[in-house]
C-alpha cells in the first residue's frame, strides 16, 4: 500500500494497481484517534500486521487514558496524582466501575456492599487444601478465583446489568481475601477472616498479618494509606496485556470469574506483573552503592543478563506519574517503620541519580516506572516476594472488572478474533511413512 492522508473524516489508501480506498477516521476525545480497517480484508484481502498489537486499537474505551509522552496517567479524565492523594481505593473503584466519584451516600453503600461480599463461601477453606504448602501464591490465587463460580452459581448471567454488578462487587470483595488466605496457607498459619469494621486496605493488611491468638493487633494507619495509595496507583493502566486478556477471554461470553482468573494468568509473566521483584533482585545483586558505576556500564555494554530493571515502559515515555508518588510513599512507610538506613532505599537514590544524568539512558526515555520503589515499600512492610504480583492481581481486580463490565455493555460487542499472516508450508500431499526419506 502507498502513502495516506485525511480527507475530513475519511482515511484513504492507495494500493500498488492504483485503487482508492476510503476508511473512516475514529475520533478520541483526548490523545490520538484511529482508522476503522474493518473493511480492509474484504477491499484488498490484506489484514493490518502489528505484532504485539503496540499500534491496533482493539476496542473503544472511556475508563483510562494515558500520555506516555507527557507522562499523564487519567482514570475517568482524573489526573492519578489528585486520586491516589485525596481519594480511597473504594472511591477510585467506583469511579472505575460507574464512570464518576461518589457522593457521600453512593460511597456509603458501595463500601457496604463491598464489606458484604469479603467472606468466601467456608468450603473454600477446603479448596486450599488441594494445594502443596509450597506452591506459589499467584497459582492458588489463580485457581481459586477461577474456581469461584463453582460456589457462586447466582449471578452469572452477564446480559442482566444486576448479576454483572454483583459479579464485580464479588470479585473485589472476594479478592483480596482469598490473596491474604494464600499467604496464610503458604506460611503455615491460620486463616483470618474479614472484618466489617475496617477500611479496605486496612482490612488486607489485617488479612495478612493479624494472628487469632492476639486479639489486641490493630494495623499501622500509616501503612494502610499507603496500601491503599499502592492499590489506587496500580487499579487500571489501559489496554495492557492482563486487561487484553480479560476482554478477550469476556468476548466469548465466559463467566466473570473465568475472565479474571485468565488476567491473573496473564499478569504473572515477569514481562507483565513480575517487574518489583526483579528490581529488588537488581538491587540485591549491586549490593554497595560504590558497584553502580561498574553496574551502570555493564547494562551500557549489553551484557547478558545485566539489565537495568524498573526503568522504562511500552508506553511511558517520560516519567510515569506513578513512580513520583512511590517514591513519596516509600519515604513514609520507611520513616514510619524507624528504617533510617535501609541498604536498598540507598542504592534505588543513587541509581535513579547517576540513570538521569547519563545521556545513554535519557536519549532513549528510560526514566523509573512504578515498580522501582513498589518492591521496596512492600519489602519494608513485611510482605514477601512471592506476594508482589498478588497483590497487583489485588489492585488490578477493579481494572479488569471495570473493563469486561464496559465490553459486555457496548452496543455490537462481538467475540475477539485476531488475523494472522500465515507463514508455514503451503498445501501439499501426505506421504506414507515407508516412502519419506
Amino acid at each position: 500500500m502507498g502513502t495516506n492522508n485525511t480527507e475530513g473524516d475519511v482515511f484513504t489508501l492507495s494500493t500498488p494497481s492504483g485503487k482508492e480506498l476510503s476508511f473512516p477516521h475514529v475520533k478520541a476525545s483526548v490523545g490520538p484517534g484511529g482508522i476503522d480497517i474493518r473493511k480492509l480484508y474484504a477491499e484488498t484481502e490484506l489484514v493490518a500486521y502489528d505484532p504485539g498489537f503496540g499500534d491496533t486499537g482493539s476496542c473503544e474505551s472511556k475508563i483510562t487514558f494515558i500520555d506516555g509522552d507527557k507522562g499523564i496517567l487519567l482514570y475517568r479524565g482524573y489526573p492519578i496524582e489528585q486520586l491516589s492523594e485525596n481519594a480511597t481505593f473504594p472511591e477510585v473503584s467506583y469511579l472505575l466501575l460507574n464512570g464518576e466519584l461518589p457522593n457521600a451516600e453512593q460511597l456509603e453503600t458501595f463500601n457496604g456492599d463491598l464489606r458484604k461480599h469479603t467472606m468466601l463461601h467456608e468450603q473454600i477453606r477446603n479448596f486450599f487444601n488441594g494445594f502443596r504448602r509450597d506452591a506459589h501464591p499467584m497459582a492458588m490465587l489463580c485457581g481459586t478465583v477461577g474456581a469461584l463460580s463453582a460456589f457462586y452459581h447466582d449471578g452469572l448471567d452477564i446480559t442482566k446489568p444486576e448479576d454483572r454488578e454483583l459479579s464485580a462487587i464479588r470479585l473485589i470483595a472476594k479478592i483480596p481475601t482469598i490473596a491474604a488466605w494464600a499467604h496464610s496457607y503458604s506460611q503455615g498459619s491460620p486463616f483470618v477472616y474479614p472484618r466489617n469494621d475496617l477500611g479496605f486496605a486496612e482490612n488486607f493488611l489485617y488479612m495478612l498479618f493479624a494472628l487469632p491468638s492476639d486479639p489486641t493487633y490493630k494495623v499501622n494507619p500509616i501503612l494502610a494509606r499507603a496500601m491503599d495509595r499502592i492499590l489506587t496507583l496500580h487499579a487500571d493502566h489501559e489496554q495492557n496485556a492482563s486487561t487484553s486478556t480479560v476482554r478477550l477471554a469476556g468476548s466469548t461470553g465466559a463467566n466473570p470469574f473465568a475472565c479474571i482468573a485468565s488476567g491473573i494468568a496473564a499478569l504473572w509473566g515477569p514481562a507483565h506483573g513480575g517487574a518489583n521483584e526483579a528490581v529488588l533482585k537488581m538491587l540485591a545483586q549491586i549490593g554497595d552503592v560504590k558497584n553502580i558505576p561498574a553496574f551502570i556500564q555493564k547494562v551500557k555494554n549489553k551484557e547478558d543478563g545485566v539489565k537495568l530493571m524498573g526503568f522504562g515502559h511500552r508506553v511511558y515515555k517520560n516519567f510515569d506519574p506513578r513512580a513520583k508518588i512511590m517514591q513519596q510513599t516509600c519515604k513514609e512507610v520507611l520513616g514510619e517503620l524507624g528504617i533510617k538506613d535501609e541498604p536498598l532505599l540507598e542504592l534505588a537514590v543513587e541509581l535513579e541519580r547517576i540513570a538521569l544524568e547519563d545521556d545513554y539512558f535519557v536519549s532513549r526515555k528510560l526514566y523509573p516506572n512504578v515498580d522501582f520503589y513498589s518492591g521496596i515499600i512492600l519489602k519494608a512492610m513485611g510482605i514477601p516476594t512471592s506476594m508482589f504480583t498478588v497483590l497487583f492481581a489485588v489492585a488490578r481486580t477493579v481494572g479488569w472488572v471495570s473493563q469486561w463490565k464496559e465490553m459486555i455493555e457496548q452496543p455490537g460487542q462481538r467475540i475477539s478474533r485476531p488475523r494472522q499472516i500465515y507463514t508455514g508450508a503451503p498445501k501439499r500431499d501426505f506421504v506414507p511413512v515407508g516412502k519419506r526419506g
